[in-house]
């Protein structure tokens, strides 16, 4: 697969050298061509660390694809020069350069690049963040994510019998503020959210979710669902989908209605890496999570998640999803800065079926 360009990642004629082309034939926000095997991932990137070998680890991967799944900045103000500025420290970076050089770059956004610590839809710039967001990452004028507000979208690669989907979801634009516990906080947690009881209060907001539900009829062979923030892990009391449980299960029952089968998550947000399971019916269901970059945390790492497959990895780190279509299998791993894997689990094709 030829190297793709930030500029190029994400469309339309202008852009046909990176050959990813809105199909009126195809249902997804954005198609391209060739199949792809191995789809990088990484969060929590501050360029004042000046971390300078915080891409390495994905450069070494040579990866199809490679995802910011948010906190690509800390910008975390409302003044939108600011903002700017802020992108073009990111822009300075030479291995994010490389990266976005020699794969192609998808991109979301969680709290501190979308402007404002652990913020939703209250943000006042939220639709100023969106647009800087959008020219950073160089969407065109005709992008789809031009046209709505938030920057959800969707990507499929690859022929059928060899198509990922990757759908990248908007857990900020639409999010209702959730109430923090003023619960003593209870040992081995680090943050201050509990679950909600309130089923009004929404994680995407009813346009996103319809939005998924459609997605989720695109023919694909393996779907990756990427989240800013765990969507298993509930636990230490941090952003997670389980403070709002209607939306969690709401997001489960959309997967068994539509047999989304050989479908993952992979999330950031929290310093760390680890591989989270739950069952939704018989189906093992997994959050491959991976951060950050550029800094992390090593007591974070250690508060409760019981639904954590093997140990936490407090390093620098970036996510790795590797699809083997040959030996119809998933492998999710964590890699370290000299591209050597932290840890890696291998799911079989045929035990990511729903009944």
């Amino acid at each position: 697969m030829p190297p793709v360009g930030l500029g190029a990642a994400i469309l339309f004629a202008g852009a046909l050298a990176c050959g990813l082309v809105a199909n009126a034939e195809e249902t997804a926000d954005f198609h391209k061509p060739e199949a792809v095997t191995k789809i990088a991932f990484g969060s929590c990137f501050d360029p004042r660390d000046k971390v300078d070998t915080a891409f390495d680890g994905v450069l070494a991967q040579k990866p199809d694809v490679f995802v910011f799944l948010g906190d690509n900045i800390y910008g975390d103000t409302a003044d939108m020069d600011v903002l700017r500025k802020k992108y073009a420290e990111l822009e300075a970076v030479d291995g994010f350069r490389k990266v976005r050089e020699t794969s192609t770059l998808l991109a979301t956004w969680d709290d501190h690049d979308y402007g404002i610590n652990d913020g939703g839809k209250s943000y006042s710039k939220r639709k100023e963040s969106q647009q800087i967001f959008l020219d950073f990452f160089k969407d065109p004028a005709d992008s789809p994510r031009r046209k709505r507000e938030g920057v959800y979208a969707s990507y499929t690669f690859g022929p059928v019998g060899k198509r990922c989907q990757i759908l990248l979801l908007d857990t900020r634009y639409f999010r209702d503020e959730i109430p923090r516990s003023k619960e003593k906080r209870k040992p081995r947690t680090v943050g201050w959210y509990r679950p909600v009881d309130d089923p009004s209060l929404t994680l995407l907001g009813e346009t996103q979710w319809a939005w998924l539900e459609r997605q989720l009829k695109v023919p694909a062979d393996v779907r990756i669902i990427a989240s800013s923030i765990q969507v298993l892990a509930v636990e230490k009391g941090m952003e997670n989908w389980g403070n709002v449980p209607h939306e969690q299960r709401r997001l489960f029952e959309l997967l068994r209605k539509h047999r989304a089968d050989h479908t993952v998550a992979i999330s950031g947000d929290v310093h760390f890496a680890e591989l989270s399971k739950t069952q939704i019916g018989s189906y093992p269901f997994y959050d491959m999570t991976s951060s950050g970059l550029s800094h992390t945390n090593r007591g974070w790492a250690s508060a409760d998640n019981s639904l954590r497959v093997g140990k936490s990895h407090f390093q620098r780190n970036a996510g790795l999803v590797e699809i083997d279509w040959e030996g119809k299998k998933l492998e999710l791993a964590a890699v370290g800065e000299d591209g050597q894997k932290l840890f890696s689990h291998s799911v079989p094709f045929l035990e990511l079926r729903f009944p």
